[in-house]
This record gives C-alpha cells, structure tokens and sequence, in this order.
C-alpha cells in the first residue's frame, strides 16, 4: 500500500460506524499522514452503530498495516441531551415518514452542525488540520445539513470562530452510493468491500440481519440506499471508482 498523498496533514474523521464514515476513514488513511477518529451518542436507537465503530477500526488496523501505523486515538462524545431534544425517529419511538416541512423524520434537525462544532473544537485541542465527513448529497434522505453548501457555510464559520485554517474534505459529496461501493474497493480491495459489508452498521432501526449488502432490516430509508446502491454496483461489473 501507497504513503500517503499527504503526510504531514492531521485528519479527524467524524465516524459513525456506518458504511459512508467507513469508508471516509479508509479514505483518509490513504491521504493523510495521521488520522483520529470522533464519534457521538446522541441518544440514537440505533445505538449498535457505535458498537460498530469498534470493530471496523479493530479490523482496518489488523487486514491494513500501513494504515494501522497511521490510525491515532478515537474520541466518544456524549451529546445525548441534544438527541433527547429533537425526538425524531432516531432517537424515539416514532414512525419513519414525511414530515409536514417534506424532510423524512429521521431528520435529526442540526445533528451535523452540531457534530461538526464539537469535533472542531477537538481538532483544535488534538492539533489537527482537517475534518472529514461523510455526508452526501447524492445518494441520500434530503437532509439539509448534508448539502455542500451547508458545510461551505460551516467551514468559514469554524474557522472565524476558532481562529483556524481548517479544511472540512466530504469525499462522497457526489457520489452514489454505487460509486462509494466501487471507491471502497478502489481503497482496500475485496478485504475493505468485506469489512463494509459485513462490520459496519447503517440501519435506523438496529437490525443486523445478513444480506449480500450488509447487515439490517432491508426496509428503512438507510437499508434502501444501501441495497439499491450495491444492487446497482453489482450489475455493473463491480467497477472501480471514476472520478
């Protein structure tokens, strides 16, 4: 495997656990010269996820040498009363559907936002140059904090607020979910295709039943795309990722 394209470059990865973040992370540890990882418990039923994150890091370091070197500490933050606030369908018992404002209700109103302000502020502490997300404006629910956008608007405003330079890099922003299965495999082959595959964990409502996509319910929102985006890869010939 490759250095890294960026060595001196200081990455903190917001990770989920999930196949986009999954990915994200690989993805930074081809670029940059060290990589943190950040997650948050904001009180979402799907808590399984951050049980996830554990084993995808676990199982990175051991099938990728070069990345393992490169991989540094992960950070767990407790924001549980945030999710508490929006009492949406992550985080309480509520039927997932269109809301009255068009937005499905998993939207978890500014849950982005607010990520993004607390891993700043921990990249500053940690020393750290860039912050990478895995939101996408392609493939996705319709969320509006995942826009481009958005996350221009946010990054100037870190930046002002913290007196920083930071880049804030979304490497799936375009992409399908298709062309993240062929960019995992681009990244780390048939060994990073399994690990998304069979470790990371998408699915609003817990369920980790197999399927030759992953693992979860098939139905919900998040299951959708990801069935249909490794439906639509396979039938292409499981192509590598072009730009």
């Amino acid at each position: 495997m490759t250095s890294p394209s960026h060595p001196s470059a200081r990455a903190l990865v917001l990770f989920s656990g999930g196949q986009d973040s999954a990915v994200c992370l690989a993805w930074a540890l081809a670029r940059y010269g060290l990589v943190e990882t950040v997650g948050f418990d904001y009180g979402q039923r799907h808590h399984i996820e951050l049980e996830a994150r554990q084993v995808v890091r676990s199982t990175l370091a051991d099938q990728f040498p070069a990345w393992r070197e490169r991989l540094g500490p992960d950070h767990m933050i407790d924001i549980t009363t945030f999710g508490a606030i929006a009492e949406t369908a992550l985080t309480v018992e509520r039927a997932i559907e269109i809301t009255e404002k068009g937005l499905p209700s998993t939207f978890v109103p500014g849950r982005n936002l607010v990520f993004l302000i607390y891993a700043a502020a921990l990249a500053d502490r940690r020393g750290l140059d860039v912050l990478v997300g895995g939101m996408c404006e392609t493939d996705y629910s319709g969320y509006p904090d995942c826009r481009r956008e958005t996350l221009d608007a946010m990054e100037r405003t870190l930046n002002l607020g913290l007196e920083q330079c930071f880049s804030l890099e979304t490497p799936l922003m375009y992409l399908t979910k298709a062309q993240t299965w062929a960019l995992a495999h681009d990244l780390g082959g048939e060994a990073l295709v399994n690990i998304v595959r069979d470790d990371t964990h998408t699915c609003y409502l817990g369920v980790r039943d197999p399927h030759d996509w992953g693992k979860g319910c098939g139905a919900c929102p998040a299951c959708q795309l990801r069935v249909r985006g490794f439906a639509e890869w396979m039938a292409a010939g499981r192509p590598g990722f072009c730009p």
